[in-house]
């Protein structure tokens, strides 16, 4: 599997390569000040017996966060691989910090763009084990909260969408922390989160009607419950990146079979037209972010 940062044109298609060698299992991706940041998963061990995915373990602490200038020159390290555990979904406040899920990690963590800071938000215990992996991440630095993805076991049906303060409370911390609250549970396998204004998005890779779709909800009041999310679209072949264009009322998903579908919105200014497939390529596909010209 190829790991490149791609840029791909919406109105054509046409697809240039960044960066031919983006490290071990390039996953999430944000764009901030002309500079791509990305997270790495580092490299698995691989169980040859064991057919597809399910033989890919990424348990080995060599994951990173990484940037490269889309005006050139040479990439660097944020946060250097070894320094966690598996990076996959990233975002950024649009103020210098950035914030990722460390799948087998078991947290949520944050850093300043040049890698100071590093601080993790969010600690699951070990024994959680896989329910315990967080994997999409959003911010909303108006209001002051963190939110997250537990996806749960593989088409499980058991994944969670949860939300906490940007900052652990007073005398608390990110291992034990009583501000974490449990918007959504029972999802099929919730993978990236976008938040867009009052509405929360997100894909999910888990087992069809409700998976492999894209989903959102109103974001809840404090202290309440997400209601039944709307599918505004399915049929991926395993749902993964996501970026929402709030403006032009459109979002696009990425799957692991090499599709990136733009979506229309309801309500918005593309409302009423059809999806369409912006390329098709022969590989798997992560992360997204959009950037305007």
């Amino acid at each position: 599997m190829p790991a490149k940062l791609l840029r791909v044109s919406i109105p054509d298609g046409q697809v240039h390569t960044l960066l031919d060698d983006a490290g071990d299992g390039p996953d999430g991706i944000v764009v901030d000040s002309r500079t791509a940041y990305w997270t790495t998963m580092g490299a698995p061990a691989v169980d040859p017996d064991t057919p597809g995915e399910a033989g890919y373990d990424f348990s080995a602490r060599n994951g990173g966060v990484h940037a490269w200038s889309l005006d050139g020159g040479p990439g660097h390290d944020v946060v250097p691989s070894g320094a966690m555990t598996t990076g996959k979904q990233l975002t950024s406040d649009g103020a210098g910090t950035l914030y990722w899920s460390d799948r087998e990690g078991h947290r949520v963590s944050r850093a300043r763009v040049d890698g100071s800071g590093l601080t993790d938000l969010v600690v699951n215990p070990a024994e959680d084990k896989i329910m315990g992996e967080c994997v999409g991440v959003a911010v909303d630095p108006v209001r002051g909260y963190l939110y997250w993805t537990q996806k749960g076991p593989a088409k499980g049906g058991r994944g969670r969408i949860l939300r906490a303060g940007l900052e652990i409370p007073p005398g608390q911390s990110a291992e034990n922390r009583n501000d974490v609250e449990v918007l959504w549970s029972g999802l099929p396998e919730p993978i990236d989160l976008h938040l867009d204004g009052d509405w929360l998005y997100w894909t999910d890779r888990g087992a069809e009607p409700a998976g492999n779709t894209l989903n959102r909800a109103p974001v809840p009041p404090p202290g309440e419950p997400g209601q039944a999310p709307e599918i505004l679209a399915g049929g991926f072949a395993e749902a993964i990146g996501l970026a929402v264009d709030g403006e032009e009322g459109i979002a696009y998903v990425a799957d692991l079979q090499g599709h990136i579908r733009a979506v229309p919105l309801p309500g918005g200014p593309a409302a009423g037209q059809e999806p369409r497939e912006i390329v098709v390529l022969p590989y798997p596909l992560t992360g997204l972010c959009l950037l305007r010209n």
